[in-house]
């Protein structure tokens, strides 16, 4: 699924890591893009049929994540100030493990295998209730099973925050 847009996501990502106020992201490039190949617009309108509504309103851009082998995402729970109740990552390039944990119940987590061209979406209480990470290449394991880590890169769509309303009414955006 993820080929094509695994190639087009690598142009324009700055060189530079971009600062990331809640410190959960390691070794890490992110920008945010709304231009994309045809081919590529073809794969993240198959993206957008499997994780959201139709007519659902979308933040207008992709967020393209680039992180580099030896990095991580820390345990965290994304502000409701950022994104709605909705999340779907493509992942690309690099297996990785994430981990979701409950905020209040700690003994309740599960670890999803991220296989490149792999989807995932996360909505209401997995999205709320959970935090997520990506664990380290040193901890990552699935179960028994080592799975080394290279980069990563994810494209992720995302509904926007509560407070901001719909958008127009069956026009999803042209990027995620």
């Amino acid at each position: 699924m993820g080929r094509g847009l695994a190639q087009c996501t690598l142009v324009g990502l700055g060189s530079r890591p971009e600062p990331n106020g809640a410190k959960a992201i390691h070794g890490f490039r992110e920008s945010e893009k709304s231009r994309w190949s045809e081919a590529s617009r073809a794969i993240l309108q198959r993206v957008r049929e499997a994780a959201f509504d139709p007519g659902q309103a979308l933040l207008p851009r992709g967020h393209v994540l680039d992180l580099e082998p030896r990095g991580y995402i820390k345990p965290h729970v994304d502000s409701v100030k950022f994104c709605g109740a909705t999340i779907a990552g493509l992942s690309l390039l690099s297996p990785s493990v994430m981990r979701l944990v409950h905020t209040q119940e700690p003994a309740d987590w599960l670890e999803l295998l991220l296989e490149p061209g792999s989807l995932y979406i996360l909505r209401g209480s997995a999205w709320y209730d959970f935090s997520h990470e990506i664990l380290r290449d040193e901890d990552s394991f699935f179960g028994e099973r080592r799975i080394p880590r290279g980069r990563r890169i994810s494209v992720i769509c995302r509904s926007p925050p509560e407070e901001t309303g719909p958008g127009e009414p069956g026009q999803p955006p042209a990027a995620c």
